[in-house]
């Protein structure tokens, strides 16, 4: 069995990361960018958020990797961050999304989050499934607010809240 560990991205991970995302961007319906992500585009956001950016490796491989941004701009927002988290394909299904979300809210805990958001393609009811499983609910369902492949899409929000004393 394949040693799995977790951690905060470094820079050097950059190009790992959009070999993961950017396939994702240009043929699937899960995200509404269409912008291809570049290493030192990945590379300024891991300095950015620091330890938001988690990666998980098997064995020195990296299987995936989830992050957090501030949900909306402005200080009311400061607490509330929308996440997004991607697996290679090889590593889908075996529990590793599971442990990354685990690992993400721990340290957005430790940072002062309050709640976390998710913004899923309506066209992905897997993420709808596996965030439900992860404590999730959903909160809005929006019609029709994403345009790719040449047509409208809905973005489905969901939001867990964080223990954390105020």
């Amino acid at each position: 069995m394949a040693a799995l560990s977790l951690r905060t991205a470094r820079a050097a991970d950059a190009a790992a990361i959009a070999a993961i995302w950017n396939p994702v961007i240009a043929d699937t319906a899960i995200t509404f960018t269409t912008a291809l992500k570049t290493p030192d585009g990945i590379a300024a956001d891991i300095a950015r958020r620091g330890a938001l950016f988690r990666i998980a490796e098997e064995d020195g491989v990296l299987a995936g990797f989830a992050t957090c941004a501030p949900f909306r701009s402005g200080p009311g927002y400061a607490r509330t961050l929308e996440h997004s988290i991607q697996l290679a394909p090889g590593a889908r299904g075996r529990g590793i999304g599971r442990r990354l979300m685990q690992d993400l809210e721990r340290v957005a805990q430790e940072c002062g989050a309050h709640s976390l958001m998710a913004g899923i393609s309506g066209e992905n009811p897997g993420a709808v499934a596996f965030h439900t499983a992860l404590g999730f609910a959903q909160v809005a369902r929006l019609p029709e607010v994403g345009f790719k492949f040449g047509r409208w899409m809905d973005l489905v929000l969901m939001q867990k809240f964080l223990d954390f004393p105020p």
